[in-house]
């Protein structure tokens, strides 16, 4: 029995826009009325601690109000066809609640909390408000697990080493502005297809042959699993 394919997603907010959740670069660097550096930044969080907890707390509160959209689980059901892993840049968990079950969160998780002193102490929120208070074993203060600006990401290794490993890589709604991120499409094989799912083609070319499928992330989804099923 022949291996399956390596499907690899590249995902960014434009996934997440379907099911409702807003995107900072849409509103002209703003996010939710805020400079995104404000409340994504050592630098904000440092300056407006209960700022940066009251950001992230609504927008956790509104995750939960959230529900996967066509996009997310078309992918979670290719996974009977193909070995499918997805690289998100999203903090939602939109992905894992469609069905996926090898996902990597570039950029940090909206539904977990660190500890302030020491980053590996990562706990899971069955509630949506971290409060002023709220401390790690080691009794330090809660943050959001989130990567900002300025900040190591800690996945990128492996990311990078699932992106050598693809057959198929398709990016999805994601400007491919936000590094390091964006460079892994310079990490898949040659012999990689690759496929662009996005309203408008990225300001910043991929540097290889691309079938560019110019839709929403459920529409462009639909039309990708049509191609790649023609071709099993």
């Amino acid at each position: 029995m022949s291996r399956k394919k390596h499907l690899v997603i590249l995902s960014g907010a434009g996934i997440s826009a379907e099911s409702g959740i807003n995107t900072f670069r849409d509103s002209g660097g703003l996010w939710e009325g805020h400079d995104v550096m404000e409340v994504a930044s050592p630098e904000g969080w440092r300056r407006n601690r209960q700022l940066v907890q009251n950001f992230y707390n609504q927008r956790r509160k509104q995750l939960i109000e959230c529900e996967p959209n066509q996009a997310h689980k078309i992918l979670a059901n290719m996974e009977k066809d193909y070995q499918v892993s997805i690289i998100t840049q999203n903090v939602d968990d939109l992905h894992e609640r469609a069905g996926s079950t090898r996902v990597i969160h570039l950029h940090g998780e909206l539904r977990k909390a660190q500890s302030t002193l020491d980053p590996n102490l990562i706990y899971e929120l069955d509630h949506w408000e971290i409060k002023e208070g709220d401390k790690c074993d080691r009794g330090s203060q809660l943050r959001p697990f989130i990567v900002w600006f300025g900040e190591q990401v800690p996945k990128m290794e492996e990311a990078i080493a699932i992106a050598a490993t693809a057959d198929i890589l398709v990016v999805i709604g994601t400007s491919l502005q936000v590094y390091p991120a964006a460079g892994l499409v310079d990490y898949v094989p040659s012999t990689c297809k690759v496929f662009l799912i996005d309203l408008k083609k990225p300001e910043v070319g991929i540097g290889k042959k691309v079938v560019s499928i110019l839709e929403n992330a459920s529409t462009g989804v639909k039309i990708l699993e049509k191609i790649l099923k023609s071709e099993i």
